[in-house]
């Protein structure tokens, strides 16, 4: 394994090191052999260094990353919010060769598999960061260095006492524009109806974006591949609703 923080108690609370609840909770969890494999392998070659705050997962204070140095050429970036195990990320770096595609994720094992993937599908405009999302985007990242910024099916966090977690909120707008460019688009999707409303009036109300849809919801991303996660909601006759906003 590389060099990091041991993974914590599954009941260890992130926000004990953060000044605002994250929208994740990390268990710790063993990794296959192929993925352990992988990530002693692979991780060279698609893991950028995102320098450690306190939490494991947190981004330390002044570490900045230049996507023109990490990728080696400058080009569109597009930025994926809880990649999971990769599907759709690595779908689009496929199609878009052309276009520089950023994963981020906090689950290792997640991390482990999309880089067996992509290593597999020879995919060369591929990076993956393990780090808490927002902490990348608002100081990490230089600001407008986006094209786009996806965040497909992320945690309900169903139950009312728990919501304050969920991602898309009024901070995450202020996060979202800083490093979107001039023009760029923020891509939301989710299979949980409540959430789903929620997202698109937090997205009204930020001054510093418009609607790139008309009528209730957004037509479905072409661009986003259909996974089995996404299927099974389907399945289970929940609506997928994709948003799809414009930094104006």
């Amino acid at each position: 394994m590389t060099d990091q923080q041991p993974l914590p108690h599954k009941n260890f609370d992130p926000s004990t090191f953060r000044d605002k609840p994250v929208s994740f909770v990390r268990r710790s969890g063993r990794m296959t052999p192929a993925q352990e494999r992988a990530w002693e392998e692979l991780s060279p070659a698609y893991l950028i260094d995102v320098p450690r705050g306190p939490a494991a997962t947190s981004v330390a204070e002044g570490a900045t990353g230049d996507p023109e140095q990490i990728f080696g050429r400058k080009a569109p970036l597009v930025i994926e919010v809880g990649s999971g195990q990769g599907h759709a990320i690595l779908h689009a770096a496929a199609e878009h060769p052309d276009t520089d595609f950023l994963a981020i994720e906090v689950f290792t094992a997640g991390l482990a598999r999309t880089m067996i993937r992509a290593e597999k599908a020879g995919n060369t405009n591929l990076k993956l960061a393990e780090a808490n999302a927002p902490e990348v985007l608002e100081r990490f990242l230089p600001a407008g260095s986006a094209s786009e910024v996806w965040v497909f099916f992320p945690d309900p966090w169903k139950k009312a006492r728990h919501q304050k977690r969920r991602l898309v909120n009024e901070d995450f707008t202020r996060i979202t524009e800083r490093v979107l460019a001039p023009g760029g688009t923020l891509r939301l999707a989710t299979d949980w109806e409540d959430y789903a409303e929620q997202m698109r009036e937090v997205m009204d109300a930020a001054p510093a974006f418009e609607r790139s849809f008309e009528g209730e919801w957004a037509p479905r991303f072409e661009g986003r591949i259909l996974t089995a996660f996404e299927k099974k909601g389907s399945d289970l006759g929940r609506a997928i609703r994709d948003l799809s906003y414009r930094k104006a």
